[in-house]
């Protein structure tokens, strides 16, 4: 059943907040947490009004006297407006602030470029000691939150903000910092993370399979701390590496995992993502990501273009070597 990852956040984090006293529930009015919502978490639960700044800089002072913060506010502004005070007053000082992320990618896409995150993956993972965590459906959050009791330092976790599908119940549980293989396959290897990219290279996975193309699906729902291991084994007998992502090309996964097949399994790195500009059209979620081609026909035609490519390369070099 379709659910939002920000309200599977919302409906995990109440229960906990009655078994742990030390957890608090900081709100930057999103609206996401009700009045109902508010009541049951009682002195747990502050709304500190639109005040990204203010509300990571009392987070961390929260943090430094024991207690472990949830910080609700919106992508856009937790990785640019709200950022220095994240990178000064939370990571600089490793201290065990959660922040949630909601509207991540272009999940505000009727809102405009000033709500949409289109850089926070890169912004936040080149922070020393950041945990970032994009969870692909509910229970991914689900496992975030309550993994997130014994993580120490700091935690970024970016959301959604309308139902999305799951992803198939026999995938791996998901755990923080290990990647989720959701199929296996030795020809390509599909990378993504978040609902819709995740989504999207499972289904182009089937449609290549149906072309004799084998593909391995990795969920990589967690981008710091990188999971290079299991990414590394998946790259090594295959022929190319295609990421996706809700999130410009520059800095985000794609980059993590260019970075990591560099060092260790030289292999074709192609990236998809956003293009290098701001969001020139206004729309929901499923528009943009459809008007950006974020889809699983982008990644078949990606690799075809990519493979036949190499084939073609391949029987040159040969007939060049024969004269």
């Amino acid at each position: 059943m379709s659910r939002a990852t920000r309200e599977a956040y919302r409906d995990s984090l109440l229960p906990l907040l009655k078994r742990h006293p030390e957890l608090m529930c900081l709100d930057s009015d999103t609206g996401l947490f009700g009045a109902e919502h508010a009541a049951a978490a009682g002195a747990q639960y502050l709304n500190l009004g639109i005040a990204e700044q203010n509300l990571m800089g009392m987070a961390a002072g929260m943090a430094a006297c024991g207690r472990v913060p949830f910080v609700n506010t919106m992508a856009a502004f937790a990785a640019s407006r709200a950022l220095e005070a994240v990178k000064i007053d939370i990571a600089y000082n490793r201290l065990p602030v959660r922040i949630m992320a909601t509207h991540g990618g272009l999940a505000a896409g009727h809102l405009g470029p000033t709500h949409q995150a289109l850089e926070d993956l890169a912004v936040m993972r080149v922070l020393p000691g950041m945990t970032v965590v994009v969870p692909a459906d509910a229970a991914g959050t689900e496992a975030v939150v309550e993994q997130s009791l014994t993580l120490s330092g700091p935690l970024y976790v970016r959301l959604g903000r309308k139902p999305t599908p799951p992803i198939p119940s026999s995938a791996p549980p998901p755990v923080i910092g290990q990647a989720q293989t959701l199929r296996g396959g030795g020809d390509v290897v599909l990378v993504s993370c978040g609902p819709y990219p995740v989504l999207a290279c499972l289904a182009a996975a089937e449609v290549l399979a149906g072309q004799g193309i084998e593909a391995t699906v990795l969920n990589m729902h967690t981008l710091r701390p990188f999971d290079t291991e299991t990414l590394i084994a998946a790259v090594r007998p295959a022929d190319l590496v295609v990421t996706l992502e809700e999130h410009w090309r520059a800095g985000g996964l794609g980059g993590a995992v260019a970075e990591a097949v560099a060092e260790a399994a030289p292999t074709r790195v192609l990236r998809l993502g956003v293009p290098d500009r701001f969001v020139d059209e206004v729309g929901n979620q499923e528009h943009l990501v459809a008007h950006y081609d974020l889809t699983a026909d982008r990644v078949v035609r990606a690799v075809r273009t990519a493979l036949d490519t190499t084939t073609r390369s391949v029987r040159t070099d040969r007939k060049e070597h024969i004269s």
